[in-house]
């Protein structure tokens, strides 16, 4: 059996007359994410660091941002497609650890859900899942509230 990881990292700027989506939660908010699908910035990061540590390329080679099938589309359904690749190419997921950096709203309340989002959405159990948050202290683009970012470390065998 072999271990891989795989790193993930996605961004997305915050703008007026959009939803904030974050692990699949729809966070009450007067900035939304900007992006063709919801561009829920974790689940993105969690998507590319499964492809990754799978070896199987990145979101937008299977779920592109010019293509009209993905416009708004909910990020929970790619990531169970991504979990699906992963499983096919023979690989089982261990684990996922995850940071959202976000300078408001503050995400410590919502962690549980979005834990559970991603667990159910990759198939795994929610102990296997981590979520963590940080701001940028006024520092970046994150700090003056300009964008999000997200970074996920995934663990698969096989």
């Amino acid at each position: 059996m072999s271990v891989r990881t795989g790193i993930g990292y996605d961004t997305h700027r915050l703008v007026a007359g959009r939803r904030l989506i974050v692990g699949g939660v729809d966070l009450e908010y007067e900035l939304g994410l900007e992006g063709h699908s919801d561009a829920d910035v974790l689940t993105h990061a969690v998507i590319d660091a499964l492809l990754g540590a799978a070896a199987l390329g990145d979101i937008g080679q299977h779920f592109a941002d010019d293509d009209p099938a993905y416009a708004g589309a909910d990020s929970l359904v790619l990531l169970r497609e991504a979990s699906t690749l992963v499983v096919a190419a023979g690989f089982q997921v261990a684990n996922v650890d995850a940071t959202v950096m976000l300078e408001r709203p503050k995400l410590g309340p919502f962690r549980v859900p979005m834990q559970a989002n991603l667990a159910d959405a990759i198939g795994i159990a929610v102990e296997r899942v981590s979520v963590k948050a940080t701001r940028g202290e006024g520092m970046g683009f994150v700090g003056r509230g300009e964008g999000a970012a997200a970074l996920a470390v995934a663990t698969i065998e096989g």
